[in-house]
């Protein structure tokens, strides 16, 4: 199998949808019908920060997305690409979607002039970690949030 990777457009809502419920279900996070229309109001929408890309099969089906966004980088003085979320179907995982998938993030943050691509994965994947391993460096840093 292989894929292209292309950004997301307005007509992608349904198909890309499938792929956030996977995505949701994935890391256990109930989807609900505003969840999902805010997200991709957010994606869709040129003024706002939240961009993304889908990974497309043979036959046009979508089988993987990235969500990405620039961020400010205060101690560097540039601007980097965060990417806030990668999913890839069961059925296409081991097959390079996911490096596609990176693949195109990084050269979407060259064409923007960002100086770095960073992101987090839950701790217990492992899958996901093999292949971040693969393209980038695993950091120090460690990770906080809070309830606000």
């Amino acid at each position: 199998m292989s894929v292209q990777v292309r950004p997301l457009g307005d007509k992608d809502f349904f198909p890309w949808l499938g792929l956030f419920e996977g995505y949701s279900e994935f890391y256990k996070s109930d989807l609900t019908d505003e969840k999902a229309l805010r997200v991709w109001s957010w994606i869709i929408d040129k003024n706002h920060d939240l961009d993304g890309a889908v990974a497309v099969d043979d036959n046009g089906d979508f089988v993987g997305f990235t969500l990405y966004r620039a961020v400010p980088r205060t101690l560097s003085g540039d601007v980097g690409l965060f990417v806030d979320d990668l999913f890839v179907a069961p059925n296409a995982r081991d097959a390079g979607t996911g490096r596609a998938l990176m693949d195109f993030a990084k050269e979407y943050a060259k064409a923007h002039n960002y100086r770095s691509l960073q992101w987090v994965t839950a701790a217990d994947n492992k899958t996901a970690q093999k292949l971040y391993d693969e393209v980038g460096t695993r950091t120090s840093w460690v990770t906080y949030e809070a309830e606000v």
